[in-house]
């Protein structure tokens, strides 16, 4: 709560004072409404900042270590009592609002701005899993972020009190009226940062630099506020300090801001290994693929976890396709855009079409064109009877005709993955049970099975909830990565789930087997099927609600 304004008693100027005292009228180069004015603009810049510095946080916590639910959790709860904090503890800065304000501008332009790049940098050296380094290591993202989250809403808390002895020093009007004032210039800000940051900053600049520009665009506003409208009322030492401070700050930024490519590759080798051939940014998303030439197998990695592994593909895809191919197969829809599932598909005779709706249109791209993923999917895109598009497959599912497919196929992100969540709920397999022909069959890719089975058995219960009969099985896929946390370096990869789970599901009682007029997997066979059935039931957890839209249970 923001204090009226009161009278000192009489006591000695502050040292970052000058001499006329902290509790007079402030000696502006300006009128007194263009220097309000100038305030509250000052407060609108500064609230934008502190904003995208919130959401950065966020989207990245989100990218690196999964669960966007949590970490926004995380992150907005703990920034929040630490405005309060702030609040609270810059009523000692009152009597020196002007050189504590322009300090407190200085170090959140400097926390802030280089918040992604550390939390990075932490995360591609120490890993999410513990890494190269091991130990307490393992757990320091997730402890950096809370620091950040804290040290950055303890900034933003103290600006509040600090703008509004700015705005009384001014001219004094009514707590309620300067509280209004303030208050709105700070919400619009919010607004304009909440905007800019997912409609300017990512698409343009990625989450480093544009985190490096805000921190430059904070430090300079906060600097020029001080530095120009209120120096009269700072020693000289006080502003000798500011300017040198702000100054420092803005090469630091500067120099991160030159160095962030070369900190991106170097990061993305920690995780990735030192054969990365593409790396691209698609809105919040980030795709890279590594090896595949040279004989090195082909890993093809979004959002930093693994979706393709070159050595262990054909055991995926023969296991998520061929199922499902027993029985009519003239038109099939598959949800998932790198081209190998369709790869699969082609291989049966009888197919007269394949839909493809693909999540990510880099993704789309990179499976027509790059030589190695184009080769593993063995051009699959360039088959005149496949046509792609790329759409939310929950959209596409709603706008599709009744009884329009045969198969199914869901080969989709993980739904422990939050954004993945309502590709995995009981409305989705609503909709992909209303555009089953009869006899049609639909497969889900529900993620690994031993590290977290009531994950997969929640699936399996949603899909049936759904009105579908059910038939669980698995197979062996050493190079997956977990729903939890990508698998990125060659030792966390060793260590990834040995097992993939999947649902066939039928209006009828199916039964996962190989089409006998088919081809031949290379991998796959009725034994291996028959295992994998046999290793589900022993996993089975009884019991599980279904998980819905506004419910859901991964």
């Amino acid at each position: 709560m923001i204090e009226p304004h009161a009278p000192a008693p009489p006591r000695s100027p502050a040292p970052w004072s000058a001499p006329g005292g902290p509790d007079g009228p402030a000696r502006l180069p300006v009128r007194p409404g263009t220097g309000r004015f100038l305030v509250l603009a000052g407060a609108f810049v500064c609230a934008a900042c502190g904003l995208v510095y919130e959401l950065e946080l966020v989207a990245l916590a989100s990218y690196l270590m999964g669960d966007s639910v949590t970490q926004a959790s995380v992150v907005l709860s703990v920034m929040v009592f630490a405005m309060g904090v702030g609040s609270l503890a810059a009523k000692r800065l009152r009597r020196l609002a002007a050189a504590g304000f322009g300090a407190v501008e200085a170090t959140l332009a400097l926390v802030g701005g280089c918040s992604a790049m550390a939390l990075y940098a932490v995360f591609a050296w120490t890993g999410d899993w513990g890494g190269d380094w091991g130990g307490m290591w393992a757990e320091g993202p997730r402890c950096l972020l809370v620091a950040f989250s804290l040290a950055i809403g303890l900034l933003i808390g103290a600006e509040v009190p600090l703008l509004m002895e700015l705005i009384q020093r001014i001219r004094r009007q009514d707590a309620g009226g300067a509280v209004a004032d303030l208050f709105a210039a700070d919400y619009v800000g919010a607004l304009v940062g909440g905007l800019a940051f997912p409609f300017l900053l990512l698409p343009f600049f990625g989450q480093l630099t544009g985190t490096l520009l805000t921190g430059a665009v904070n430090t300079v506003v906060g600097g020029a506020l001080v530095l120009g409208l209120f120096r009269r009322d700072l020693t000289r030492r006080a502003r000798w300090l500011l300017l040198i401070g702000n100054g420092l700050v803005l090469a630091v930024l500067a120099s991160a801001a030159v160095l962030v490519d070369d900190f991106e590759r170097a990061a993305r080798q920690a995780m990735y290994g030192e054969d990365v051939r593409v790396a691209l940014q698609t809105g919040v998303k980030e795709v890279v693929l590594a090896g595949g030439t040279d004989g090195r197998p082909l890993d093809l990695y979004v959002d930093g976890r693994l979706r393709v592994g070159g050595r262990d593909e054909p055991r995926f895809h023969e296991a998520l396709v061929h199922p499902a191919m027993t029985g009519p197969h003239a038109r099939v829809l598959i949800l998932g855009g790198d081209g190998l599932a369709v790869r699969e598909v082609l291989r049966h005779p009888g197919v007269d079409r394949v839909d493809v709706v693909g999540l990510d249109a880099e993704v789309v791209r990179l499976a027509r064109t790059d030589p190695a993923l184009s080769a593993l999917n063995e051009h699959a895109f360039g088959d005149p009877r496949v046509r792609v598009t790329t759409a939310d497959p929950f959209g596409r599912l709603r706008g599709a005709d009744p009884a329009t497919y045969d198969v199914v196929v869901s080969d989709l992100p993980d739904p422990g993955i939050t954004a993945s969540t309502k590709l995995y709920s009981q409305e989705f397999y609503g909709l992909a049970r209303r555009v089953l022909a009869p006899g049609g069959r639909l497969v889900v890719h529900a993620g690994p099975v031993a590290d977290d089975p009531r994950v997969y058995w929640t699936v399996e219960a949603t899909v049936r909830a759904a009105g579908l009969r059910t038939a669980p099985y698995g197979t062996g896929s050493p190079r997956a990565a977990s729903a939890a946390g990508p698998a990125r370096t060659p030792a966390e990869r060793s260590r990834a789930p040995r097992d993939r789970g999947f649902v066939l599901a039928a209006r009828t009682d199916p039964r996962p087997r190989l089409d006998p007029d088919g081809p031949r997997p290379s991998v796959l066979t009725e034994a291996s099927l028959a295992a994998g059935e046999r290793a589900m039931r022993r996993t089975r957890i009884g019991g599980l609600p279904a998980s819905t839209l506004v419910h859901p249970r991964y």
